[in-house]
């Protein structure tokens, strides 16, 4: 049942968090407000955010490490894959009691359906790129992600997931 609501909550996420349409000066002030949380916070995380194959914003943190560029890479081939946020698909692969490479045949080495890469998403087009966090649990890098997509697109922290 847990699975269920949390399954449900992302999917209203994925829902609301959408763009009109997404420029190299939103990716730069959400990139932004992501950092400037992280180093707040003293996070160990890799953020990147990534539009059509075309890297935007990119930084790491102090504490993060290479491996962290690596679960970067492979959470955002899960969104770009499944037009899910890569935590999404973590809980719907736990809720089967499965992994990707069994449901689907996908390497583990090249996809990771663990938390923190979320699908940009504009609205009447799709999924366009990914904003992805690696350095936290699995639920934390995707919690950072809804908060500043929550307080950039308005403020409506209602869809936050607490």
């Amino acid at each position: 049942m847990e699975h269920e609501w949390k399954l449900d909550n992302i999917l209203y996420q994925e829902k609301t968090l959408q763009f009109d349409r997404f420029t190299f000066e939103n990716a730069y002030e959400i990139g932004s407000m992501l950092y400037a949380i992280a180093f707040k916070r003293g996070l160990p995380v890799a953020i990147d955010i990534t539009r059509n194959g075309h890297r935007l914003y990119h930084v790491a943190l102090s504490g993060s490490s290479p491996d962290n560029e690596a679960w970067i890479e492979r959470k955002m081939n899960v969104v770009n894959r499944f037009s899910h946020s890569s935590y999404y698909m973590s809980l719907y692969l736990n809720s089967e009691n499965t992994t990707i490479e069994e449901k689907f045949l996908l390497d583990e080495a090249e996809f990771a359906a663990h938390g923190g890469s979320f699908p940009i998403i504009i609205r009447g087009t799709g999924v366009i790129g990914t904003i992805t966090v690696s350095g936290l649990p699995s639920e934390d890098d995707h919690a950072l992600v809804i908060e500043v997509l929550t307080d950039y697109l308005g403020g409506n922290h209602e869809i936050s997931q607490h």
